[in-house]
């Protein structure tokens, strides 16, 4: 190659004519971007693995396309500087919509999806714990009309049917009843009888989730476990990681002693949310062991 072949301009297409109808346009950007972010919650800082969708409005007919690559350029230097907090957010996309004032742009917005990991504790054995991965979604944008944030959090649990477990006693005591008859029972013999029979028939229990939704201001802390806490602590049944033989009897007690149906858990969830955030959106799903369909309830709306 020749040295002053280096120096010829390269063709910027994008400064040429239109090829199609001038028209404005709502959105232009790029999704699925890999990202890495840092995270601080509870006091200890994890990088998750993020995926981001970022665009900017292009309200001039005449302008041919967005500068794609300054808004992953913005992205990438966000991401290297600073732990995510909604502040952080707010001027970056700022940033983005400065970045794209020949382009007449007002408005920028980004997703951010990740899981975060936490360390969950055997609900009985001393020293036993695993990791908990919790799907996690930020909505942002900015507009003349301020900035907005959504936090999202998918939180799995365990559900177990009430009806089932009414049939399901049902069941049992009726088999009681013919073995024992209603004389007088020896209670040695009535307990190994429950050893051998008590699970005739069992309730029909399923892995759920709950996926939560709230809005932030600019000022709020992102605060994911301290909401983690509070949902789990409503639904009383959350999954498990590592377990020993007295963790997983444990929890099947739980689950005895929290049984509900999708509107419950949904209700239960709304309530516990109320005095923290009357605009939060709750949406439960019991992907149902009985039926090859799943059953959902969902409570509130975003402002």
């Amino acid at each position: 190659m020749k040295r002053d072949s280096l120096s010829t301009p390269l063709p910027d297409v994008a400064a040429g004519p239109h090829l199609g109808s001038p028209m404005p346009l709502d959105w232009v950007g790029m999704q699925g971007i890999a990202l890495p972010q840092w995270l601080e919650e509870g006091g200890q800082a994890q990088q998750v693995h993020a995926w981001a969708d970022v665009q900017v409005d292009l309200p001039d007919p005449h302008i041919k396309g967005i500068h794609m690559s300054r808004l992953y350029l913005l992205l990438d230097a966000f991401a290297a500087a600073q732990p995510l907090d909604a502040g952080a957010l707010a001027a970056m996309l700022r940033r983005m919509v400065d970045s794209h004032a020949d382009c007449g742009s007002t408005q920028a917005r980004l997703t951010l999806a990740f899981p975060v990991l936490r360390r969950q504790l055997a609900l009985l054995t001393a020293g036993l714990s695993g990791w908990k991965s919790y799907p996690v979604r930020l909505q942002t944008s900015v507009s003349p009309q301020g900035f907005a944030l959504s936090l999202t959090v998918e939180i799995g649990y365990s559900s177990t049917c009430p009806c089932s477990a009414a049939l399901s006693r049902q069941l049992l005591a009726d088999a009681f009843a013919a073995q024992f008859g209603a004389g007088g029972i020896d209670g040695g013999a009535a307990r190994d009888w429950l050893q051998e029979h008590a699970s005739l028939a069992t309730p029909h229990s399923q892995r759920s989730t709950a996926t939560v939704t709230v809005p932030l201001t600019e000022q709020a802390e992102l605060d994911l476990f301290p909401l983690i806490d509070l949902v789990e602590a409503a639904l009383a049944t959350p999954l498990q990681t590592a377990v020993k033989r007295a963790d997983e009897q444990a929890f099947a007690r739980l689950n005895g002693a929290n049984l509900m149906y999708v509107e419950d858990a949904a209700r239960r969830v709304q309530a516990a949310l109320a005095p923290r955030c009357a605009q939060a959106r709750v949406t439960v799903r019991h992907m149902e062991s009985l039926h090859p369909h799943d059953a959902v309830a969902q409570a509130g709306q975003l402002a």
